[in-house]
């Protein structure tokens, strides 16, 4: 019998036809009408749309064990498999067999839920599968329920693989959730050293607080909590902020005013004054940006107390300051200093050069040429005096000077002291006065050279300073202590000379300083001598003090502890043995680059008798030395800045020649090079004595002299 079939009805009947003819839809009747042929015809491109769409499509029963009635080749293809055949084979032909055990029952609910609330939408579900090489895949199921009058209550089914689609929601998901702890991290962080923060979202309108101070209380309460963003702050302002600076915290706060500053940069910050106890106090706010950087909306608030830092900071600039003061000041004495030594050192050299030329144009002249040749001798005292001055400042300065005991006999000090100042006092007809009546122990165990040292310059100062026909008075006291082989020396010098001001005595010790310059004062000197005086009596724990009045003259006080000397009987063996001594070998090897002081040099040794070789660098003097006899060289003279082997070089070299008896020729450096670091390391190098350019004759020839009538 003839049955009327609409279009879903042929091609449901065709899709569960146990037997296909060739153009795969069964034979529904032995002779169909016109309508049915248009049915079959439809039915069969329907099935060949479905077979080659890109996504899965499947129809099961409703009811019983919901076997498959169709699945198309997409769906076959999700499953791994490649007939059909091998698809209803790994599923049992169920639908139940396609979904994930575990996820089943939950599966089914929501499908009958679903039908049940909506007869017209697609119900929709996840759920796993499991494919035949047994990787676990995630499918999304769009199904509608309908009723056949040919096969009964079926499912149709649209079905696509979520798998991917979902790896990549679960990245985003963890992306946003590591966003998300990256942020309380940083909110924590913030915490631990900012009183109050805040999560705001400006396009919400929203402001979040996790930590809230005193002053935030009134807003947020003391637990925190969420407000809106719009006017979240200006209690705050009224209340707390600095008048000035209200304006500012309440236009960074704005959000039109965030977006703007934030727009190119992660994080902004201000720094503004809140009242506390009455007093300004500094306080940072630090707002960052950690939603996305396109549209400023999700922003981190910070405040913390800067008040320290800024305090810090005001004082870092107040020492800068200070130190920029101490450097301009000390750059006026330096300017005052090389004023001061341009005029000092032109004076003598004046003398030198100007006398120089008279002697030139007087040489026939005798008595003139003597005169001059002695002014020369003096400008060049005074010269050295100046140059000698200014690197035992260095020396002092850069920790060059070292303390020595020895032992030393005051009373005889002061008055060997005083017998050479008198040459100079004598120049002004200047009577120096010694009292030492007041000394019990004279011999003491002390550095016998700088205390000498400090005398010399405080009689000097007087000396300078004092007028015609003055006075000058040196007395030395003795102070016993309980201590048994300990006392206290206090040494004065005094004079009825000009005197200083109240005004420069503040500042008397301080290098370069004169009250008067040499061009005024007619007084040659550097302003050196009480800054070194005061350094090597503070070196020795000593103490200095100075009084004066303007035209009646000054006095210098200086205190000393000495260690008392268990046998006051003074040796003799410092006693230098006499000039005229000269036996032994009588040659010198004079070492000199320096063409003038090498013939100055020669000269002075032929006029004391002695036989003179010379060599012009360090290496020519090794070479001589090495390839001479032994006792061809009593000593020798060496130069220590030389080229091609210096003298420093050339002594160690000396020193290790395999003969002994070269090896062992004495070396004397006689050099410009004048500092103790200088000294030092020509001992260093097997020198065994220093000597400073400019020659000093008398020194020269007592070295000289020793060291030849000791071989």
């Amino acid at each position: 019998m003839k049955m009327e079939y609409n279009i879903m009805e042929y091609l449901l009947t065709s899709l569960d036809c146990p037997a296909l003819d060739a153009s795969g839809i069964c034979q529904l009747s032995e002779n169909p009408s016109v309508s049915e042929e248009i049915g079959i015809q439809a039915a069969r491109q329907m099935r060949q749309f479905i077979d080659e769409m890109p996504g899965g499509f499947l129809i099961y029963h409703a009811g019983g064990k919901e076997e498959i009635i169709y699945a198309n080749k997409a769906l076959i293809r999700i499953f791994g498999c490649s007939t059909l055949e091998e698809f209803r084979e790994l599923t049992g032909n169920s639908f139940r067999g396609m979904v994930h055990p575990e996820d089943l029952d939950a599966v089914e609910d929501s499908i009958k839920e679903q039908v049940i609330q909506s007869k017209y939408d697609l119900d929709y579900v996840e759920y796993r599968i499991i494919s035949k090489n047994g990787e676990i895949r995630y499918i999304e199921d769009y199904g509608h329920f309908i009723r056949s009058k040919a096969m009964g209550d079926v499912f149709y089914v649209f079905i696509g693989d979520a798998t991917e689609k979902r790896e990549r929601r679960k990245q985003e998901t963890l992306q946003k959730e590591k966003e998300y702890f990256q942020q309380l991290e940083m909110i924590q962080g913030l915490s631990m050293e900012y009183e109050s923060i805040f999560y705001a979202d400006l396009d919400m309108n929203r402001i979040h607080a996790y930590r809230v101070s005193e002053r935030m209380v009134k807003k947020f309460g003391q637990d925190g909590g969420i407000q809106e963003y719009a006017g979240f702050d200006a209690d705050y302002v009224e209340e707390w902020v600095y008048p000035d600076d209200r304006e500012l915290v309440l236009c960074t706060t704005d959000p039109d005013s965030i977006r703007k500053k934030l727009a190119n940069k992660k994080e902004m910050h201000i720094c503004y004054r809140i009242y506390q106890d009455k007093k300004p106090v500094y306080i940072q706010l630090r707002i960052v940006n950690v939603g996305s950087s396109e549209h400023i909306s999700q922003i981190v608030l910070g405040y913390r107390n800067i008040d320290d830092e800024i305090s810090q900071e005001m004082e870092r600039n107040r020492v800068l300051e200070a130190a920029l003061s101490e450097a301009q000041s000390a750059n006026r004495v330096k300017n005052v200093f090389l004023s001061n030594m341009s005029h000092d050192i032109r004076t003598p050299m004046n003398g030198i050069v100007g006398y120089a030329v008279l002697a030139k144009n007087n040489i026939d002249d005798k008595k003139k040429l003597m005169e001059y040749l002695n002014m020369i001798t003096s400008s060049s005292d005074v010269l050295l005096q100046l140059l000698n001055n200014i690197f035992e400042v260095v020396g002092i300065d850069s920790d060059q000077i070292h303390l020595e005991e020895n032992k030393c006999n005051l009373v005889e000090l002061l008055h060997n002291i005083r017998t050479a100042m008198s040459l100079r006092a004598e120049e002004k007809n200047i009577t120096i006065y010694l009292n030492v009546s007041k000394v019990s122990h004279a011999a003491v165990l002390g550095d016998q050279q700088k205390l000498s040292q400090v005398m010399l310059y405080l009689i000097d100062n007087a000396i300078k300073y004092t007028d015609v026909d003055g006075e000058i008075y040196i007395s030395a006291t003795e102070q016993t202590m309980r201590v048994k082989d300990r006392a206290i020396f206090r040494f004065v010098v005094e004079d009825n000379g000009i005197g200083i001001s109240k005004e420069f005595l503040k500042r008397i010790f301080e290098p370069f300083e004169r009250e008067k310059s040499t061009t005024l004062g007619g007084v040659y000197g550097t302003g050196l001598g009480l800054t070194i005086a005061k350094k090597i009596v503070e070196m020795m724990d000593g103490t200095i003090e100075v009084s004066s009045i303007v035209g009646k003259g000054s006095k210098f006080t200086v205190t000393f502890c000495f260690r008392l000397q268990e046998d006051e009987d003074m040796d003799d063996d410092n006693e230098k043995p006499g000039s005229d001594a000269k036996t032994g070998p009588k040659t010198i090897l004079m070492v000199d680059d320096n063409e003038i002081n090498l013939e100055i040099g020669v000269e002075l040794l032929k006029e004391a008798g002695y036989f003179v070789d010379t060599a012009t660098d360090g290496h020519i003097a090794v070479e001589k030395v090495k390839n001479s006899k032994p006792g061809t060289f009593g000593m020798i003279l060496m130069d220590i800045q030389m080229p091609v082997m210096n003298g420093l070089d050339a002594a160690k070299a000396i020193r290790e020649l395999s003969d002994p008896k070269l090896a062992n020729i004495p070396i004397v450096a006689l050099s410009a090079n004048a500092l103790k670091e200088d000294k030092k390391m020509a001992l260093n190098s097997g020198m065994n004595a220093h000597l400073s350019k400019p020659i000093d004759v008398e020194q020269l020839y007592e070295i000289v002299h020793q060291i030849l009538d000791d071989i």
